[in-house]
């Protein structure tokens, strides 16, 4: 009785090494083969994590595998970001790639715990979204000249929140700040969800917001729209007016968002999520999903791994001389 047992937990025990072997030695060609991780640097209900929702649900029905939201907050982004960035590079773990953790974080700190080219393949851009400058609904202002003449005589009480340090949020309220010849006092948060949560409530005065969750709580009116923080006007938010047309010149604090992976990672995977994120990107109802909520899908020659990898290079040089002038630094 024991001889037959112990011959058959081994043969247990070898069919489960086979198996084990098998999915080690899986095929790029194969993938995926089971979920996806899609990494989110930033809490849950924000704008970054909505965008991921949206675009994990269509290109993971394209890939015939889920795409499980993991939200790994903290540190303005660069927790979960360096979580992927050590992650197996076998395409079951894509990190939800943004304009602060690849391009502008980097700028703030010497120390760095990822290297936003040397341990990422990008894969492809999906996303721009412009910034909006939200502020408490009593706010004592009625249009962005209002706004900066009142920040400028009460700048050593009034308080901006963000997502994080050196998160998106902070970076343009920093520029803001420059361009408004303030320095007003920064509140950072474990994301952009719990900083709208304290500005509807008055503990804070504004924030330089992500229209994709600014949209709504204006529309609400639980918040005082007074400029769109881009070159552009923000689609849904066409009556609002920029900051360099209000005055403020080439204040231009646009956010974008793409998927990356670990470097390593077999090309031939790079290629089938990139070819998935272009598919979802060619059907209207996600167009028209992102522009509901204030995201402008690119222009298709934009949307190659070649084009955005050659993105986010030139986007790290952009920030260089900003940044720098601010003066801030996060180390």
């Amino acid at each position: 009785m024991n001889k037959k047992v112990l011959t058959l937990a081994a043969t247990v025990l070898l069919a489960l090494g086979a198996t084990t072997q098998a999915g080690a030695q899986e095929s790029p060609d194969a993938w995926p083969t089971r979920p996806i991780t899609l990494v989110v640097t930033f809490a849950a209900g924000g704008p970054v994590d909505t965008v991921a929702r949206i675009m994990g649900a269509y290109v993971g029905d394209i890939l015939g595998q889920q795409m499980v939201i993991e939200n790994a907050g903290g540190a303005g982004g660069m927790t979960g970001t360096a979580r992927a960035a050590k992650a197996a590079p076998d395409g079951y773990t894509v990190l939800l790639s943004g304009s602060a953790i690849m391009t502008q974080i980097p700028n703030f700190r010497k120390h760095m715990p990822y290297d936003p080219i040397a341990d990422f393949k990008h894969v492809a851009l999906f996303a721009d979204s412009a910034r909006v400058l939200i502020a408490r609904k009593d706010f004592p202002a009625n249009n962005f000249k209002e706004f900066v003449a009142y920040a400028k005589s009460h700048q050593s009480t009034l308080r901006y929140g963000s997502a994080g340090a050196g998160s998106g949020s902070h970076t343009c309220a920093l520029l803001l700040d420059g361009a408004m010849g303030t320095k007003i006092t920064h509140v950072p948060y474990r994301g952009a969800g719990p900083a709208m949560q304290d500005l509807i409530s008055g503990r804070i005065d504004y924030m330089a917001e992500q229209i994709s969750t600014a949209t709504p709580q204006i529309k609400a009116g639980t918040v005082k729209a007074f400029a769109t923080l881009g070159l552009d006007r923000g689609p849904g938010l066409d009556e609002l007016p920029t900051g360099e047309e209000s005055g403020l010149k080439g204040l231009d604090c646009g956010a974008w968002s793409g998927f990356d992976v670990p470097k390593g990672t077999p090309d031939a995977i790079v290629r089938k999520l990139a070819s998935a994120t272009n598919q979802a990107l060619a059907n209207p109802a996600l167009v028209e999903r992102f522009k509901s909520i204030g995201v402008v899908v690119p222009a298709a020659n934009r949307r190659s791994t070649e084009y955005f990898n050659r993105f986010v290079k030139s986007e790290i040089e952009r920030w260089k001389a900003p940044i720098k002038a601010s003066g801030v630094t996060l180390d």
